[in-house]
């Protein structure tokens, strides 16, 4: 069977696998999911999210990680980069879908691939959550996506049920896809109005779409208020993110600047395919809608700020189905920068394992540290030398910027310097340090600094990358046992 007559899928789960071969296996791809990995091994070892363990993801994100987690390491990284992967080309055939109910075609599998390899370029290579819970998102667009037949308005409210679940469970692995879920909700109100519904009964439908989308967040803070921690819950989800101080403007334009210029092929081929729309198509209303979907992305996108790349993933897929019009006219132009996508994306992949180090190196660190009844203090590195080393932790704030980072000051329900005191005083048997990092608070890291210096004798000096880990041990036996907060 040639390339040319083999399904889709498997063309789509062929590219998905070249594509992310050099990142199987790997635990530091990205700090955020070593944070959501160990997270996750923390709760299937009894600690809770946002008392014991501090983040302000929703609690859904862990739990989908605790499956993976729950392998240990090393099985559960493979396990929780398997169902990414599983996830990214799921989402890639569904907008091969919307993108054939479109009208477009000839370029549904350029924007199912175009799906697979931007990722790469904007940190999304590993189990980012916009991976998973795009997928949530592009299945409900499915279900209310505009039909060439008559919708009757029951069978419309059926619908938005179904989509606004979906829009729920995807809330619950990151709340900035209220803004996408805003959309859809909107889009369902004016549909149902379209299609005769009497006002009242448009507004009755839309609170219940609203509750059906809320229910699973309400759940989570349900569980919490029974266990007496409903202000903690609160505090994490909702309040503490309120309280952080923004990073500085020129920094926030500079991470969007980067976002433009590499999503810009598929801006520009969107915008191509937007003109280019046949006036008497019978698409149309759908192709408006998928259009109007991406401005909806978008427009979440430059709302919720700061803008790291990883914030633009869930821009790819809308992006690449609009832009699917374009790419069935233009194949040889799809096919030219879908080339030139993968192969910048492997040049992004390698140099991102240079800088940010091997899993070998990261390794060496874990072995030198090793196993044993002392705790570990990881003040700034990555936390996955936590199950690595097999090493308990002595604060409930294990992502270590949160008690390090300016912006973080004021802002995760704890004095920085407190916490850091109370640490010290708890005695770890390890602590890890790496150099100083752009917005770090030099007073807190003094004080660390000082407190090791006196306290600890320095073992080893070990590369991760573009880094130095310098390791600390005591070199006094602890007054008291440390304790753990797992």
């Amino acid at each position: 069977m040639s390339i040319a007559h083999a399904p889709r899928w498997l063309i789509l789960l062929i590219v998905a696998l070249a594509a992310r071969a050099i990142t199987f296996g790997n635990p530091i791809l990205h700090v955020d999911e070593e944070f959501y990995f160990v997270t996750a091994r923390a709760m299937l070892d009894g600690a809770l999210p946002f008392v014991d363990i501090w983040d302000r993801k929703p609690v859904g994100l862990f739990l989908l990680y605790a499956p993976a987690a729950a392998l240990g390491f090393p099985a559960g990284i493979w396990a929780y980069q398997a169902l990414a992967l599983a996830c990214l080309v799921a989402t890639a055939w569904l907008v091969m879908r919307l993108a054939d109910r479109a009208g477009w075609q000839q370029g549904a599998l350029a924007a199912g691939v175009a799906t697979i390899l931007w990722p790469n370029l904007i940190d999304g290579q590993g189990g980012q959550a916009p991976i998973f819970y795009d997928l949530l998102v592009i299945a409900a667009v499915l279900l209310v996506a505009p039909r060439s037949d008559r919708t009757m308005p029951g069978r419309l409210f059926a619908r938005g049920l179904g989509a606004m679940a979906l829009i729920g469970l995807a809330l619950q692995l990151k709340y900035s896809v209220v803004f996408e879920g805003a959309f859809l909700g909107l889009w369902l109100m004016w549909s149902l109005w379209r299609a005769g519904a009497r006002p009242v009964r448009v507004l009755l439908a839309g609170s219940a779409w609203a509750a059906t989308a809320l229910a699973p967040t309400a759940l989570a803070w349900a569980a919490y208020a029974g266990l007496g921690q409903s202000e903690a819950w609160l505090y994490a989800n909702f309040l503490s993110i309120l309280d952080r101080n923004p990073d500085p403007a020129l920094a926030q334009l500079a991470n969007l600047a980067i976002i433009i210029v590499i999503l810009s092929p598929l801006f520009a081929s969107a915008w191509l395919g937007w003109r280019g729309r046949g006036k008497s198509s019978a698409a149309r209303p759908l192709q408006s809608f998928l259009f109007a979907w991406a401005g909806a992305a978008i427009l979440g996108l430059l709302v919720f700020g700061s803008w790291f790349e990883h914030y633009a993933l869930p821009l790819v897929p809308p992006l690449a189905i609009c832009a699917a019009g374009f790419w069935g006219d233009h194949r040889r132009f799809a096919l030219i920068m879908l080339l030139l996508a993968f192969v910048g994306g492997q040049a992004v992949l390698l140099a991102k394992r240079a800088t940010r180090g091997t899993p070998g190196e990261i390794a060496a660190i874990a072995r030198a540290i090793g196993p044993g009844p002392g705790c570990l203090h990881v003040y700034s590195g990555s936390v996955m030398l936590y199950p690595m080393a097999g090493r308990c932790t002595v604060t409930p704030w294990v992502f270590p910027s949160h008690l390090s980072r300016v912006r973080e000051r004021g802002a995760i329900g704890v004095d920085q310097e407190a916490e850091i005191d109370r640490i010290l005083r708890q005695q770890p048997e390890w602590v890890v340090m790496r150099k100083p990092y752009i917005g770090e608070r030099p007073e807190i890291r003094a004080r660390m600094a000082t407190a090791v210096k006196r306290d600890y004798r320095r073992v080893a000096l070990l590369p991760l990358g573009k880094e130095r880990y310098a390791l600390w041990r005591r070199s006094t036996p602890p007054a008291r046992s440390a304790s753990s907060s797992e």
